[in-house]
């Protein structure tokens, strides 16, 4: 079969049966979602979407984010099509040990990808953060006759995406923030996993978006080609507003016996289906077979590098007129630190030995966020409705409260923990920019997914989770996380931080910055404590854990405390000493960077043959590996109470007494 102009249509089947075999071969897989947006891919890829399959990492390309992740064959096809390094070898291996297209879309494993999609509503939520910060980088380094960041950001979702709550949380928020360079396809074909989806979700999806404020375009054919791009031509002319255009599809389009079905969703069509398909699409090519007429009707190279040869040549015009502008635009782009960060860090650490009086490290946070927004101002601050609480606004926090304010660098989400911090994840992605934000330590439960996903994109995102103990007190258990520093811990490529006092909070802060290969969280107290490592080494601090209080001979017990509980230990140790005993006091504000040091620096800071004792105003068992079976945990297994803090603390047996009567 030759072709002497390839169809729109037959440019679509293209992605259609790269998606059927690779599935097909891999015996797993989604082939319905590319099956039924290949129409919409197929214009929005080859008409609007400025890219560079050369480059990337091109600074100001268009974001493409597929939030039905398991669609992620429909991904991979436009990735190969269009020139990307990503070859037919790697579609055939869809889905296998270590190849470069996992099941779903991974950011850094596939070029190309922008986002790690996977958990629905989190790729749209991504992407949201990725148009606040195309916002908030326009505004801070374009100038009059020099445009340097001007890029949309598109989305692919489904139904799926919008049940999920995060949707809600996220798209409210870009209502407010008047992102008009997004634009989002809704895939609304009327079928998930467990069939027709009006038993479970039949929202007025147009309504609900006008109610945030977004501009709204269709339904439309989302098989038509001229429909599809007619929307996208006024979604680009509308201002003001993100755009959802919704797009009516046949789920598995093209499938003579499954279309429209939820068979369709999550199954190879299998050899007699594909071989139907083949024929009704007038598609006589053999597995993985692609015409050189489609294949370069599809390739994006030439197109790519004229885009990137533009934007050159008016970043070079830029940098000629405002030359400390285009080096620190650089500078964000590549992710460094400012130049001066040596200095910014010494003064952080003077900043923090300078405090003397009992503090809660919430608040010697807030002091060390004075000094860092305004040094590095790439940092994005903000709070789920808690900032007074979280303390997350320093001196030269500068608040959004509409959309007129993009030159922000703090924004109040509202109460949206888990929005919060997938948009995050969505704005360190973009680049550029590095984001923190504020809640209750209990409240990461609804953030947690986010967070998880942080770590696995190996993201540099600061979670700040203040409140960290039953040491809030009066507002009881339903305030007072008892598992969570535990289960934090558990995640992978996260650092937890729970600091002392002033010096421990500015090196965990210190550390979170420099950090570029995953995300933080810092757990702060609520309550005053009293400054304990003022005198002691900050490369010490930083190494997770050390002895923050020795004795003099060599010691029958070592404690092991974090955050409020190490002046508990420093009590205990006082006392035992007056009665003859002697015990060191290890603070390990940091498991994870304790665990990451040499072998000889662990047992440097925990002897071996030395009895061990942990204590910690959370659940005990995670201290177990460090105590071993002949050690004991100080620690509480139930939920706590409501009542002023040292009340708390003397009810659950956290306290001195407990950490002495165990030596």
């Amino acid at each position: 079969m030759k072709h002497a102009q390839s169809t729109t249509r037959e440019l679509a089947n293209a992605i259609r049966f790269l998606a059927i075999d690779a599935v097909n071969k891999a015996k797993s897989g989604h082939p319905g979602a590319p099956m039924g947006m290949a129409d919409i891919a197929e214009v929005l890829w080859r008409h609007h979407l400025k890219h560079n399959p050369g480059n990337p990492l091109w600074t100001d390309r268009d974001r493409f984010v597929l939030s039905n992740g398991h669609g992620s064959m429909l991904l991979y096809a436009l990735l190969h099509l269009t020139g990307y390094d990503l070859t037919i070898d790697d579609l055939k291996n869809f889905r296998q040990l270590h190849s470069k297209t996992p099941g779903h879309p991974e950011v850094d494993i596939t070029p190309g990808v922008e986002t790690t999609t996977g958990p629905l509503g989190q790729g749209l939520a991504n992407a949201v953060g990725m148009a606040l910060a195309e916002k908030i980088l326009a505004r801070r380094f374009n100038r009059d006759g020099h445009t340097i960041i001007d890029h949309r950001t598109w989305v692919f979702l489904g139904d799926g995406c919008l049940m999920e709550g995060v949707s809600h949380e996220v798209c409210s928020l870009a209502g407010v923030w008047g992102l008009d360079k997004l634009t989002c396809f809704y895939d609304d074909n009327g079928i998930s996993i467990d069939g027709h989806v009006e038993g479970w979700f039949k929202d007025d999806t147009a309504a609900r978006f006008r109610a945030y404020g977004w501009h709204v375009i269709g339904p439309i054919d989302g098989h038509d080609a001229a429909a599809i791009n007619k929307a996208i031509e006024e979604a680009k002319q509308t201002t003001g507003k993100p755009t959802m255009i919704i797009c009516r599809t046949q789920i598995g389009w093209g499938s003579p016996n499954m279309v429209g079905t939820h068979d369709v969703h999550g199954a190879p069509l299998g050899d007699k289906e594909t071989e139907a398909t083949r024929a009704a699409l007038n598609w006589p090519y053999a597995p993985f077979e692609i015409p050189e007429t489609i294949q370069s009707a599809w390739n994006a190279n030439a197109s790519g590098i004229a885009h990137e040869a533009k934007w050159q040549h008016a970043f070079t015009s830029y940098a000629k007129a405002h030359p400390e502008l285009a080096a620190e635009f650089m500078r964000v782009s590549q992710r460094d630190l400012p130049v001066d960060w040596a200095e910014i860090k010494a003064s952080l650490f003077g900043l923090a030995k300078g405090i003397t009086a009992a503090t809660a490290t919430r608040k010697s946070s807030q002091q060390m966020l004075d000094l860092l927004v305004a040094g590095v101002p790439e940092l994005l601050g903000g709070s789920a409705d808690l900032t007074g609480s979280n303390l997350t606004a320093g001196k030269t926090s500068r608040a959004w409260h509409s959309h007129q304010d993009s030159d922000a660098n703090y924004i109040s989400y509202g109460v949206r923990e888990f929005g919060m911090t997938a948009i995050m994840n969505g704005a360190v992605l973009h680049g550029g920019l590095i984001p923190y934000g504020g809640t209750f330590a209990v409240f990461s439960d609804y953030a947690r997914n986010g967070i998880r996903m942080s770590a696995l994109m190996n993201q540099r995102v600061v979670h700040v989770l203040t409140h960290d103990s039953i040491g809030l007190g009066e507002d009881g258990p339903t305030h007072q996380p008892i598992e969570h520093a535990a289960s934090l811990r558990l995640i992978p490529n996260l650092d937890v931080w729970r600091p002392c006092d002033g010096l421990e909070t500015a090196v965990a802060w210190a550390c979170s910055l420099e950090r570029q290969g995953g995300p933080s969280a810092l757990l702060l107290s609520r309550q005053n404590l009293p400054q304990l490592s003022n005198a002691l080494n900050t490369e010490h601090i930083a190494k997770g854990g050390y002895v923050l209080s020795d004795c003099a001979q060599a010691p029958e017990a070592v404690f092991i405390a974090t955050g409020s509980e190490v002046a508990i230990a420093i009590e205990a140790q006082k006392t035992l000493l007056e009665r003859g005993r002697h015990v060191r006091v290890v603070s390990m504000p940091c498991t994870a960077r304790f665990d990451a040091q040499p072998l000889a620096w662990q047992q440097q800071v925990l002897p071996e043959g030395v009895k061990r004792i942990a204590i910690e105003a959370g659940h005990p068992d995670f201290w177990r590996k460090y105590v071993g079976l002949a050690g004991h945990v100080v620690g509480i297994a139930r939920f706590g109470e409501s009542a002023p803090a040292p009340q708390v603390y003397e009810a659950l047996g956290t306290t001195a007494e407990q950490l002495i009567a165990a030596v």
